[in-house]
């Protein structure tokens, strides 16, 4: 049975304050109603490439995606073509990048910034190219679209809490604040999605650690959350899910066409 789903991408969230900072989050969890999964990020440990790797399910050395700086257009199928070619609506409210990946290269805010074209894989989009663009005004964009448009796939892109470990580190009252904070926006939406039937994933591209960076071994900067609400997913609090699992797992959930690993256990078998 088809699904739709919001996919959460909380930037720059490490595991280890995700295991303790986002108490809305971890009431479903106590409730057992979501379930918190430690995934380990793709190597590097960097922003661009982890948006490719989850959204096609493929690592940045394959993807070719290996820094920040390598920006183009992907030649890889993400989660948004495969909805869009299934005929299903894709919506987005992301940081610039996303757009890069999967639209047009290079970003162009005045054409770009605002996107409702049914011919892109992201067939609307409000994207952003600041990293200090509020959190309340990106969920705020993201929920404009989803009451426009009904996406089925719909991806949420915040910023602050990597913006905050960048100027003050992991260890820092600011970047567990940001965390938090979002956990509190989260607690105006999450429900509301659930009962208009969609699934939903929350997680992060890398974490943090105290140099305010990200791009090494360090588990602190590798160990990310997933957080999984809705009826569809299986709930097993004892599995071990692929960061590069989520793009065919997201598919699975869809009910589209694609050829992208699964962690299968993840869902309720149907």
């Amino acid at each position: 049975m088809p699904h739709k789903v919001i996919l959460v991408l909380l930037d720059g969230l490490s595991y280890s304050v995700a295991e303790h900072a986002m108490g809305h989050l971890h009431a479903y969890v106590a409730a057992e109603r979501a379930v918190l999964y430690k995934l380990e990020c793709a190597l590097p440990a960097l922003s661009r490439p982890l948006y490719e790797c989850i959204l096609t399910g493929v690592p940045p050395i394959d993807s070719g995606i290996v820094h920040n700086q390598v920006s183009r257009l992907s030649n890889q199928r993400s989660i948004f073509h495969y909805a869009a070619d299934a005929g299903l609506t894709t919506a987005a409210a992301a940081y610039h990048w996303v757009s890069e990946l999967y639209n047009r290269s290079p970003f162009d805010a005045h054409r770009d910034r605002h996107t409702s074209d049914i011919a892109l894989p992201i067939q609307h989009g409000y994207f952003y190219w600041v990293d200090h663009y509020p959190d309340s005004h990106l969920f705020s964009d993201a929920e404009s679209l989803r009451r426009r448009h009904n996406p089925d796939f719909l991806l949420i892109h915040p910023m602050n809490i990597d913006d905050a470990g960048h100027k003050h580190g992991l260890d820092s009252s600011q970047y567990r604040n940001s965390a938090r904070g979002a956990d509190v926006i989260l607690a105006d939406h999450l429900q509301g999605w659930l009962d208009a039937g969609y699934q939903v994933l929350v997680t992060a591209d890398h974490g943090m650690n105290n140099d305010r960076s990200h791009n090494g071994l360090l588990s602190e900067e590798r160990e990310v959350p997933l957080f999984v609400l809705g009826d569809a997913f299986s709930l097993n609090p004892n599995l071990r899910p692929l960061q590069t699992e989520l793009c065919g797992t997201i598919c699975a959930l869809l009910g589209v066409p694609h050829d992208k690993p699964v962690s299968r256990e993840l869902l309720k078998s149907e």
